[in-house]
């Protein structure tokens, strides 16, 4: 590779990196906030299910001194029985008597109905509450790990900011220039290796004699089509074996000019 070329591929490591860090870091609050939905939701279903047995045990009570006045009021009616005087009065209170205990036996029906409803939804409130009581368990264990890594990589970033720097200063600042631009107006990949006759930043077929160059790594070239710096990831191109008895290649120039 060109020693140019190396710290500033190095760099580019460096900067591919950090902006993967960084990346992970602005999407952390909402892995957090996606990894509380569960929590959430199962806290919601617990608070209607515990305000629907509140609501159901207060029409409970509301329909049990519904009962009590409707048992107050027959007590009183089958108490005046005894004062009436006239069969007809008496046929008219007993019809009293008949209706107030129809109606308190719907009263009855009603809180049987709503005894079943309580118990059937403290049922579900105690289901939902597992579920929340797992879902935080879940939950937390998770925001844990998201802080522990978002920590690690905070971490990891210091240290690739500070050796950013330190890489920096000791460029060209041409060539750094070159490569800001580059990777401003490149998606960040300034640079892009050669492999198998293309440029891996564009994925174009390079021609020939471009490849031979940057192979034999002696220039900074960039490519033709996207514009980005081409480097050789392998070693240096090896010389070719001059074939025995064939005549050195200055031997076959002056035996051209002297034909």
């Amino acid at each position: 590779m060109n020693p140019q070329l190396a710290p500033l591929v190095e760099l580019q490591a460096l900067d591919l990196r950090i902006g993967e860090i960084k990346e992970q870091q602005r999407k952390t609050p909402q892995l957090v906030e996606a990894a509380e939905a569960p929590f959430r939701e199962a806290t919601r279903l617990l608070k209607e299910a515990t305000a629907t047995v509140e609501q159901l045990m207060k029409e409970r009570r509301d329909r049990e001194r519904d009962l009590d006045a409707h048992e107050t009021q027959i007590d009183k009616l089958k108490a005046g029985v005894t004062e009436l005087k006239t069969n007809k009065e008496y046929q008219a209170r007993l019809f009293e008597i008949e209706m107030a205990n129809k109606k308190k036996g719907e009263v009855e029906e009603q809180i049987l109905v709503l005894m079943e409803g309580i118990e059937a939804k403290q049922k579900e409130v105690a289901q939902a509450k597992d579920r929340a009581t797992e879902a935080e368990r879940t939950f937390t264990q998770e925001k844990q790990r998201l802080e522990s890594s978002a920590a690690g990589l905070q971490s990891e970033l210091v240290q690739l900011e500070q050796k950013q720097g330190e890489l920096a200063v000791k460029l060209d600042r041409a060539l750094l220039d070159r490569y800001n631009k580059l990777k401003a107006t490149r998606k960040e990949l300034a640079l892009a290796p050669v492999r198998n006759g293309t440029c891996f930043g564009c994925k174009l077929q390079l021609p020939p004699q471009l490849v031979a160059e940057v192979k034999r790594s002696q220039e900074v070239l960039s490519c033709n089509y996207c514009q980005r710096i081409l480097y050789w990831e392998g070693g240096p191109a090896a010389e070719q074996p001059v074939a025995a008895g064939a005549p050195a290649k200055h031997e076959q120039d002056e035996a051209g000019e002297a034909v």
